[in-house]
Formats: C-alpha cells, structure tokens, sequence
C-alpha cells in the first residue's frame, strides 16, 4: 500500500502546477489587478526560489511534493503577472509580437531542462541553479520594469465581482476553454514523450532526452510564427482552427502504432511546431477580450 501511495504521489508531481492554476487563476489575477504586476512577479519569484529551496533539502517525498506545491504557487503567479506587465508596456500594433515572445517561455524552459538535465551530478543541484536563476531575476526586475500604478482594495467581493464579470463575457470564457484544451493535449504527449521514444523507438536514456528537446523546442517555432502572422493580418481564427485540427491530426498518427518509428517522431515534431501557434494567439487576444481594461490580469489568468 506505501509504495502504490509513493507511485501516486510521483504521478502527481507533474500535475501541481496544472491543479494550481485551475484553483488560484482567478484570485491570483485579482492580485495582480490590485497590487500591480511588478509587486505579484517579484513575489512569484521569491516564492520559487522559497520551493527550490524546500525541494533542495527534501528528504522524504511528501517534503518534495509540498516544495512543488510553493513553486506552483510561484510558478502561477509569475505567468499572470508578467503578461499583464506586457500588456501595459506594449502598444496594440506590438502586442501580437510582445506575446509571442513571452509564450516561448514554456517550451524554451523544458528544452533546456531536458538538455542541461545530464550535465547535473543530481536532481539537487538541478534545483538549487533554477533557485539561484529566480534570484537573479528577481534582482533585475526593479532594474528594467518601472512600479505603475498604487495599490487598490482587495476584497473578496470585489474577487467576486471580476469574476463575475469575466465568466458573463463570452470571449474570456471561450479563450479559456480554448487554452486549457491544447494545455491537455501538449502536455498529455509531452510529460510523458522521454517514455514514448525509450519504449516505442528504443533509444537510450540520453537519445530520448536530446530528442524530447529538439521536438518541444519545435514549439517556439510556432510561437514566433504567430506573432509574425498576427501582425501582417492573419485572421486569429484562422490560425487557431487551423493549428488545433493539424494538432489532432497529428495526434492520431503519433498515439496509433500505425507508422514507422522515424515517421511518428516527426509528427511529434509538427505536433510541437504548429501548436506553438495556439499560446500566442490566445495570450495576445486577452487584452482585447477583456471586458474592462481593469480586467485585464484576470483574463490572462
């Protein structure tokens, strides 16, 4: 029974961050909203460097997964606050590039993860240099973002009252169904992508890491794309209709064992490429979708 319990609890390392988003999107863009994106991203980095810390020194697994917990919550609040900053510091005929920039994030993170991951003695010291980054970037942000704005009252009601707001506008919902969507689908394939290629292609353990790189890296391709599209007039339907059927296309010919091995990688590949067009478009559309520009961060939330 422990060691079925320990194999959950490993199973759930992944999908904390996910779980926290769900919950905290709101509130946390509420924060945002209120206390200014520049006050919620230092406080989102030094709560990650707090969960890098925790997770350096873990003994035990439930000490680990409780670590996890806090650079969630860092983690959650860092990606609501800093789009919301590139809200406010880019012009509309800049924003579509501004968020295709910022939602190369993700893939350019876990690339480099999966590639620096090796030349680590251990998972230890793989936490304690992404602690040491936030830290320097918490540094610099005083530095290059200026303090805007004065704190507002927060309440719960007035938590309420944006919440409110948000779900009875159509846009702000749709792009967040939209979003959550491809969120399943790209990390359905790609949590678990190292496994596929060790099992399905058998490569090794290094092979497996270098090629999860090379194809979620394919991601800020499409991140790029879109910024590039969007600002020469490519209709953001067109685009996101087209990347979601191309995704699951893909899909299908990936999760099938119908094709080769080469083939199927490469569809991995495409799948990663043109679904980094869906983030951009959706991240870049939530200035515009929302109601009041005062509710800004809770739609990006």
């Amino acid at each position: 029974m422990k060691h079925v319990l320990k194999r959950a609890l490993w199973v759930l390392l992944p999908g904390i961050f996910a779980v926290l988003g769900l919950v905290g999107g709101i509130p946390t863009g509420a924060l945002v909203a209120s206390f200014g994106g520049r006050r919620i991203l230092i406080l989102g980095l030094l709560t990650t460097i707090l969960g890098a810390a925790l997770g350096a020194v873990a003994a035990s697994l439930v000490p680990l997964l409780l670590s996890r917990v806090v650079e969630g919550a860092g983690f959650l609040l860092i990606t609501v606050a800093a789009p919301s900053i590139l809200a406010q510091v880019t012009g509309p005929s800049h924003r579509d590039l501004a968020f295709a920039l910022w939602s190369c994030f993700m893939p350019v993170g876990m690339a480099v993860a999966m590639l620096a991951g090796p030349l680590f003695g251990s998972w230890l010291a793989i936490w304690w240099t992404s602690g040491g980054l936030a830290l320097l970037v918490c540094l610099l942000v005083p530095l290059v973002i200026p303090l805007t704005g004065a704190w507002q009252r927060w309440s719960w009601r007035s938590l309420n009252t944006a919440a409110l707001d948000v779900f009875r506008a159509r846009e702000p919902v749709l792009l967040a169904a939209m979003f959550a969507l491809y969120s399943l689908m790209f990390f359905a394939l790609f949590s678990f992508l190292p496994v596929l290629l060790m099992e399905r292609m058998e490569v090794t353990h290094s092979s497996a890491g270098l090629l999860s790189a090379l194809a979620t890296a394919a991601n800020i391709l499409g991140n790029l794309a879109a910024g590039v599209l969007l600002s020469r007039g490519t209709a953001r339907a067109t685009l996101l209709a087209g990347a979601s059927l191309t995704m699951g296309l893909a899909s299908l010919g990936i999760f099938l064992p119908v094709l080769p091995d080469t083939a199927t990688f490469m569809l991995c590949v495409v799948f990663s490429a043109v679904g980094g067009l869906i983030p951009a478009a959706l991240l870049s559309a939530a200035p515009i979708a929302a109601p009041t520009a005062g509710l800004v961060p809770v739609v990006l939330a």
